[in-house]
């Protein structure tokens, strides 16, 4: 099992990665570069909070040896020094995840600086990138440089400065891992700044939030607070597209097909909805010139901001569109669920039901009777049950924040578990308590940073509705925030010696991190009781104090006993209702046209039939009079005669018996004498033209 343990990680993590990034991402709309930066940010992110807990479970198994293993002093050399390592191995046997030597350093040495170079580096520039309404590889390019021009400069004036001050300073002989060193402490702090402030949010929101979960009254009211909301944002968007596509409309007109920028209007023109484009090109005279004299043309700079404009414009348009069938899905749902509550039956019924046919599970397992079970009375109570353990875990987290610098005695909760397991050397439960604790923490971060929202600049949305932008600045920040939280984490359990100052081996995460005697103010002070201040956060979070500032400012938030939040309650149930009845009137007029298919359909079906037996019946009459006109031609035209004769000859014959009905004079028709429809074109027109047709 040696490294078949990291081996499985990697690749389940990786389709982890794959499997969020499909949620929120689009791959069949998004560019390739794009997906594949945001997919190897959350990547490396997600490799290092799984495969952590290996490295906590090989390095007590190292310390194992080491503490079964007599010091130099105490034998003599020669076979005495042989025995005692053989006497450690025999206590101390391998975890079934044991990776052997030299391969966690430099794993953690590639996947760090892989992730710091994304996050400082690369992903800046491509957000920039992806958000530039260039018309050409170079000019996004020179766009993403120059809005990074300030973002870079900063770095190298930082950088810059504390080369200058190690030079000049007497007392500093920094070598090269030493500046490594301080350059990864910078990043760390920064960091944890951040992350201690979405670690208040989450410890406390996310149980709340599976709390409120199990209240449906609740969780419908607040669901038709945010239809409101969300309805005012669609309709803003709606209004926004209109403006920009009314100025593409512009451009368009005044930029023919020949101008030189006809290529930047045709890329955005592309960028638009389909009906759009339908209505634009109805509106363009395909051989209508441009006239340099007469009209004033945009300039390319403005092409491109109009261009960016676009797909701002139709990528919120289309999010909000997609997210305002899933709220009124959610609203139904929840209005079922209330309904249902009171049935005396048992048994679920859906306002709408699914047209879709179901599937065993839906058959077998997820019958009515087990939903309504499940929804309206099982769920909650798990819910509640999920909240009050969240709860303890959040509480835990929160005392083990404030006294993990205590080593005698040992006041971190987490400590105490992995020191008790780590004595019988149970490296399963080890590693199964290392994950929950990071999972949790990881957990109470990056929810928060997939529920944060600044404005429409930053913002995820499932259902592949999530723009490049936000994309990469969510890559940017969990490779920002997963090494301090990892590190804290190290020093919630007592192994980072930075921090507990303990005398033990070190994981390889911590080595690659580098010692902290050069910054002992950092490693004694910010590292220590900064994360302190969590209990302040969780506190403010606990009594909704952002929230009522929020609302202070002007950005309605969800507060219940807010004369805001009651009217915007009121007219997002309104919506709801309205939009029921709208798709009530669908469903009935579907179930009409249904039933008027079935029980009108095999009349139809029976009068086409007629109709194509007398078609047929018709051609085969006219076919007989065709071959009965050749055989009367050959009869009285003599061989070798010219065709006057035999247009005389024929004067004399006796007329053709066709029915009224079956003859149609269409002098419209530019080849008369046609067959068309099962009817025949009149023969009368011209005598000398009688035979045309036959």
């Amino acid at each position: 099992m040696s490294g078949a343990a990291l081996g499985l990680e990697i690749v389940v993590v990786f389709f982890l990665a794959l499997f969020l990034l499909h949620r929120y991402g689009d791959f069949r709309k998004q560019q390739r570069m794009v997906l594949f930066g945001t997919l190897l940010a959350w990547y490396l992110c997600f490799l290092i909070v799984f495969i952590l807990p290996l490295d906590v479970s090989t390095t007590i198994y190292k310390q194992c040896i080491i503490d079964h293993s007599p010091s130099p002093a105490n034998h003599t050399a020669g076979n005495a020094s042989a025995s005692p390592t053989q006497s450690a191995l025999k206590l101390c046997y391998k975890p079934w995840s044991y990776i052997p030597d030299g391969i966690m350093p430099v794993f953690w040495r590639v996947v760090y600086w892989t992730s710091q170079c994304l996050t400082w580096l690369l992903l800046p520039f491509m957000q920039s990138y992806a958000r530039s309404g260039g018309f050409s590889i170079t000019g996004k390019i020179k766009t993403a440089l120059i809005e990074n021009a300030i973002y870079y400069g900063t770095y190298l004036l930082i950088f810059g400065s504390l080369l200058i001050y190690v030079a000049v300073h007497p007392g500093w002989n920094l070598t090269w891992s030493e500046l490594q060193t301080v350059g990864i402490t910078a990043a760390n702090t920064w960091g944890l700044f951040l992350l201690v402030l979405l670690l208040g949010y989450g410890l406390v929101e996310i149980p709340r939030s599976y709390w409120n979960a199990s209240q449906h009254g609740h969780l419908l009211i607040k669901t038709y607070f945010k239809a409101s909301k969300l309805m005012t944002e669609k309709a803003d968007a709606e209004e926004n597209l209109e403006d920009v596509m009314e100025e593409v409309r512009k451009v368009s007109e005044s930029i023919k097909y020949n101008h030189p920028l006809r290529k930047a209007i045709d890329t955005i023109l592309r960028k638009c909805p389909l009906d759009y484009q339908e209505k634009m090109g109805r509106n363009m005279d395909d051989y209508e010139d441009f006239d340099d004299k007469q009209n004033t043309y945009p300039s390319e700079k403005s092409l491109v901001k109009l261009h960016k404009q676009v797909i701002y414009a139709v990528q919120r348009h289309n999010r909000t569109r997609v997210q305002w069938q899933i709220l009124l899905q959610q609203a139904i749902h929840l209005e079922d669920v209330a309904r249902n509550e009171t049935s005396s039956s048992h048994q679920f019924v859906h306002s709408f039901p699914s047209s879709d046919p179901s599937g065993w599970f839906s058959r077998y397992v997820y019958t009515p009777t087990a939903e309504w079970y499940w929804e309206c009375l099982l769920k909650r109570w798990f819910y509640r049950l999920l909240s009050v353990v969240l709860t303890l875990f959040s509480v835990a987290v929160v005392w083990s924040e404030c006294t993990f610098f205590s080593t005698q005695p040992v006041l971190s909760l987490f400590a105490v578990f992995i020191q008790l397991a780590e004595q019988d050397y149970n490296y399963l439960y080890i590693e199964m308590a290392c994950f929950i604790t990071i999972f949790f923490l990881c957990t109470c971060v990056y929810s928060t940073v997939f529920r944060i929202r600044v404005f429409n600049y930053y913002y995820l949305a499932s259902h592949h509705q999530t723009d490049a932008y936000s994309l990469q600045f969510s890559g940017m920040l969990f490779c920002r925030l997963t090494p301090p939280l990892c590190l804290n984490f190290l020093g919630l359990i007592h192994m980072d010696s930075a921090i507990s100052h303990q005398d033990k081996e070190q994981t390889a995460y911590t080595s690659i991190m580098g010692s902290m005697h050069i910054l002992s103010v950092i490693a004694n002070g910010f590292y220590i009781y900064y994360p302190m201040l969590i209990i302040i956060l969780c506190i403010a979070t606990y009594f909704s104090l952002g929230t009522r500032c929020l609302n202070l400012l002007g950005f309605q938030q969800f507060m219940g006993d807010n004369e805001m939040t009651s009217d915007l309650i009121d007219e997002g149930k309104e919506l709801i209702r309205r939009e029921k009845r709208k798709r009530q009137r669908m469903e009935d007029g579907e179930n009409r046209r249904r039933e008027w298919r079935e029980r009108y359909g095999n009349q139809r079906e029976e009068l086409s039939t007629r109709n194509r037996s007398s078609h047929e019946m018709k051609e085969t009459n006219y076919s007989d009079a065709v071959n009965t006109s050749n055989n009367r031609q050959a009869k009285y035209c003599r061989s070798g005669g010219a065709e006057r004769d035999c247009i005389e000859l024929l004067q004399d014959a006796e007329p053709l018996d066709f029915n009224a009905e079956s003859l149609r004079d269409d002098p419209l028709d530019p080849e008369p004498g046609r067959h068309a429809g099962g009817r025949y074109l009149s023969m009368s027109s011209s005598r000398s033209r009688i035979f045309d047709d036959v």
